[in-house]
């Protein structure tokens, strides 16, 4: 099964710093194959057909704290979870200079519509969805003054348990774990 690991708070603003060559021997240490990581904000496509998600989520954090010295939480999700996520994604969301655009995912705990309700969500300026297991956040950057998006980032508990990347991120992620999938099928 294709899987891909989204580790929370590595190699942000010089903390948590994690080599991609040593994380991915960290993941083939554990048992898994076919990895790939995707640049260095903690995105690893991988393949394991003899666990669960949950299972590798704590295998994989054991890893790392042994392997970095660093508690990280890691959020394992399958293939067919990302695509029920990025199949919602609205095609004209992009990342640049005009729009920001990012996807929220969240753990578990939080996985539920009501987590819109613990956001500051500024309703003339950000667009905000909730999917099964993420939040899409976007608006104009000419506004980000204006969005809850920043205010939420730095002062809401509910930002620790999800892990963002933008929405160019996101497709990339899905089209690596497709090919790897693919790389199966062939």
């Amino acid at each position: 099964m294709i899987f891909v690991a989204l580790l929370r708070g590595i190699n942000v603003g010089g903390k948590n710093k994690v080599d991609m060559k040593k994380l991915k021997l960290t993941f083939e240490g554990i048992g898994a194959t076919d990895v790939v990581t995707y640049i260095n904000t903690g995105n690893i496509i991988f393949r394991d057909d003899n666990r669960s998600a949950a299972e590798l989520s704590g295998k994989l954090e054991e890893a790392i704290a042994a392997d970095f010295g660093l508690t990280i939480r890691v959020m394992v999700r399958t293939l067919d979870e990302i695509k029920g996520i990025m199949d919602k994604l609205p095609e004209h969301w992009t990342n640049d200079t005009d729009m920001k655009s990012d996807v929220l995912y969240l753990w578990d705990e939080i996985n539920d519509e009501s987590v819109l309700e613990k956001l500051t969500i500024n309703p003339e300026v950000d667009s905000v969805t909730y999917v099964q297991g993420a939040v899409f956040w976007s608006y104009d950057r000419a506004d980000a003054d204006k969005s809850g998006m920043n205010k939420m980032a730095t002062s809401k508990k509910v930002f620790q348990q999800m892990t963002v990347r933008n929405v160019n991120t996101a497709r990339k992620i899905y089209e690596l774990m497709q090919a790897a999938d693919k790389k199966e099928l062939t």
